[in-house]
Parts: C-alpha cells; structure tokens; sequence
C-alpha cells in the first residue's frame, strides 16, 4: 500500500481550537486587560458600581460565546450565570470563578497603576525570562477566569460547538467571604447542577508542572477573651495574688499540643485518614524535601506532628494555630501592669472527615474546663468550613491529569492544598456536585499583595489547557448528575 492510500490516524479534535489560541493571544490579552482595568473591589462599597460594570462586561463576553449569559441580582454583589443551550446529551461542566478582586493598599509599593495592567519583564531565571501580567486580580482571578473563557472562544471558532455542555457561574463576593454566593446556589440548584464543576483559582508546582488539587482543608475559627479581675491593676500591689489573664490563657494555648505535636482535644483526629500510600509517594518526589516548603521563610525543622513531611502537614493533616494574643500594655517603654483581661484568636485547618461543629465544641469545652470559679472566658466565632476532597480514581480527574500532561510536557500532579476554598464544599452540598481544581498560577505571584502579576505563559499556556481537558472530558464520557 502507498504513502498516500494508507489510512492516516484521526487528527487531534482539539488541534484547530489550539491553533487558534496561538494566533488570537494578542487579542485575548486585550480582552483580558479590559477587564483588569475596572476596580473590582468587593470589600470597599465605593467600588460597588465598579463591580457590577466587571459582572456586565463578563455577561457580554459570555453572550459573544454563544452562550445564553445574564446578571443576577443577590442582597449583595450580582452573579453573572450563562449557558450553552445546544448541546444537551453532552457531558455537562459549571465553570466557576469571581471576578472581585482584593484591595491595592499599599498603593505605595506598587511599581505601575494597579488597576493599568501592563506587560513586564520578570525575574531572570536558567531558562530565560518570563514576561508577566501585572495588574490586581491579573492572577487572582480575573487572568485564570479568562483562560476558559479564551478556551471557549477558540473552540467555537474552529469548531462551531463545544464539546461539553458548559455553564459558567461568577461571582463577585469571593474576596469578601461570599456571602450571597451559598443561597443562590440553594435557590438555583437545579439550574446549576452538572456533571463536574471546574475551578480555576489554584496554583502550579515550580517548574512548569501542571495539578489539580484535590484536598482543601476546612476552617474553624475562634476568638476567646478570658476576663479575671474587673480591671487592670498594679503588678506590684496584685501581683501573685490576683490571677493573670495572659498567664491562664498561655497555659490554656500550650496545652492545645502536646510534646509530639498533636491536637490534644477528645476526638479531634475522629474521621481522619491518611491520602494513599502511591499519593504520599508522588508527593515526596515533588515536594522536595522540608526545606523546599521552609527554607525559603528561615526554617528547616518541621514544627507540626512527628512522622509526617511538612509538605503532608500542609496538605493532608488537620492543624491547631494561635493566630495572635492580645493583653495588658505592649505600647513603648514599660507599665508594670497586671492586666483584667486577655484575648486570643485561634484557628483550626481541618481535613476530609472532620465535623467542624464538633471541633469547635471541643475547642469551647477544653477551654472552659481549665477557667476558674472567680474568672470567665466568651467566645466568638469567626467562620467554619468542611474540607472536602475528590476521589483520585474518578475518570474525569484521569482525563484532566492526560490533557495538562500533553501540554505541558511534564506529568501532572495530584496535589492538596493547606488553604481553604469554601465554594469548593458549597458546590459539593448545594449541588451534590465535585469539582476539578485547575489553575495556573504561580506561587510567587504576590496576590493579594502590590504588584501582583499572572506569567503569561500561564495565560497562554492555561487557555490551551481548558482546550484540551474540555475534548477529554468529552471523550471520557460523565457520570449523570
């Protein structure tokens, strides 16, 4: 048989939307610095109009994508929902992201208007150097939510439809504690619901390695105020015999731990696993060692329980940290003052398996336990959340992990993360939804701090990424929702 009878292989369905991506940058960037230029501050009220203007602008892009796009209104910031209406038999992904952004203070420290996006050269590294994004929300998360939206530009142009059914969900109160965000999907579930939600608002590993994270950690968090005498007095004249606040609320602190590390609380570690052997071992050849995670803050010996790397301590295990202690006089010079009262904020990282009710409970009950008759403690709550974690033997985390493999060159990884995202967990049990934690950001992208930035390799790179994981979501079927 000929060269030219033979039967050639089935091009790569994605191949076109690719190429696409890679000749439509330079518009995408626009695209993307449009919407980097409006002040989109869920936390500052004067910045309300600003951010329904960044929900109307995401609400036309979305409408140009062929998808049936509008403005919701909620008691606080708008959501911007849209839909892909043609393709009903197709996998169904909600793609979830915001579109608020943190404030810029200090606005001193930035090196360029923080909301006049513009391209800069970055750190010199061995392999060259990487041009970057600079602007708020560039990385967090204005930046990956337009990776997917650039994807689906691309699809749709050289496909004329999109593989999967797509629906999109953005909100605008995420940097603010997302308050609206949990009733309307409530409200809406049956609109909302898919097969998988996607996210894009996670790192990648150093070195160009793509992951997905698929661990977050819960949030308890406390502020206890422990009162004894029912004023400040003078530690010459009180001292000894009248009880120090700061002295009980320090013993009471330390003995959250015992000499190993652990939280000593009555069924705190009730419910907790740890990952898969062939996880722990993945993450031991990326991870690098303790002193990838601690040597770059000026540490070296891992504080937290014995037997565990601190790359596991940061993903995969529960926490107990005092976040701050406050009481008697801490201005300049010196007041020998005995001080009434002392208070402390404590916070708990928690892990899949554990009830965040209960912790606290046990936090409150171990606390009153070790007060006196003649001095009281209050507490006050600061926010509570489930961890969540996604079965790594699912077929639509199987496709993602092949789909960024083939685009970065490098395997992908299965990751957790220390932090919390509670939209994850939100999803999870409004919408009895998992969700595929994808982003591209960087580690030393400074959100949330000046001069934050986005690579544009993580740009460009990411838009190709949603390209292919959406065709091999399709290929890899769904599981009805």
């Amino acid at each position: 048989m000929s060269a030219m009878n033979a039967i050639q292989p089935p091009a790569n369905p994605a191949d076109a939307a690719l190429a696409l991506v890679d000749r439509q940058l330079e518009s995408s960037l626009e695209r993307l610095f449009a919407l980097l230029r409006i002040p989109s501050v869920s936390t500052q009220p004067e910045h309300a109009a600003d951010c329904r203007r960044a929900a109307e602008f995401l609400c036309a892009d979305l409408a140009s994508l062929g998808l049936e796009a509008s403005v919701r209104e909620t008691p606080g910031l708008p959501i911007v929902v849209a839909h892909d209406r043609s393709a009903t038999e197709a996998p169904h992904v909600l793609f979830y992201g915001h579109y608020d952004v943190q404030p810029v203070d200090p606005l001193a420290l930035w090196n360029s208007g923080p909301f006049e996006p513009v391209l800069v050269d970055g750190p010199a590294t061995d392999s060259g150097t990487e041009r970057c994004i600079t602007a708020r929300g560039a990385s967090d998360d204005k930046g990956q939510v337009m990776t997917f939206l650039e994807a689906l530009r691309a699809i749709r142009a050289a496909d004329g439809r999109y593989p999967v059914r797509v629906s999109v969900l953005l909100e605008g109160e995420e940097e603010s504690g997302g308050p609206s965000l949990r009733p309307f999907l409530d409200a809406n579930r049956d609109e909302l619901r898919a097969d998988i939600a996607l996210v894009c608002d996670t790192d990648m590993l150093e070195n160009g390695v793509p992951a997905i994270t698929t661990m977050l950690r819960g949030l308890v968090g406390e502020e206890i105020v422990v009162t004894c005498a029912d004023r400040d007095l003078h530690s010459g004249l009180y001292g000894n015999a009248a009880r120090n606040p700061l002295h009980l609320l320090v013993d009471i602190l330390a003995s959250l731990r015992d000499p190993h590390g652990r939280v000593t609380l009555p069924g705190f570690y009730d419910g907790v696993e740890d990952p898969p052997a062939q996880v722990r071992e993945t993450w031991a050849r990326i991870g690098g060692g303790d002193d990838a995670l601690l040597g770059p803050v000026g540490l070296r010996i891992p504080a937290g329980e014995q037997g565990y790397s601190a790359l596991e301590q940061t993903w995969a295990r529960p926490t107990c940290e005092i976040n701050g202690i406050t009481g008697g006089y801490g201005g300049e010079g010196f007041k020998t003052v005995l001080p009434g009262q002392a208070s402390a904020k404590v916070s708990f990282r928690m892990v899949a398996g554990q009830d965040p009710d209960a912790v606290r409970a046990a936090f409150r009950a171990h606390v009153r336990a070790r007060i006196p008759e003649d001095c009281s403690v209050a507490f006050h709550a600061h926010g509570g959340s489930r961890a969540s974690a996604l079965p790594i033997d699912g077929p639509h985390l199987k496709a993602a992990l092949v789909a960024l493999t083939e685009e970065w060159g490098r395997p992908a990884a299965i990751v957790g993360s220390g932090g919390s995202i509670p939209v994850v967990k939100d999803l999870q049990e409004a919408l009895g939804m998992d969700s595929l934690l994808i982003g591209f950001a960087k580690a030393d992208n400074r959100i949330h701090s000046p001069n934050e930035k986005y690579d544009l390799t993580s740009f460009h790179k990411g838009t190709r990424s949603w390209v292919r994981v959406l065709y091999a979501l399709a290929q890899a079927g769904a599981t009805p929702g």
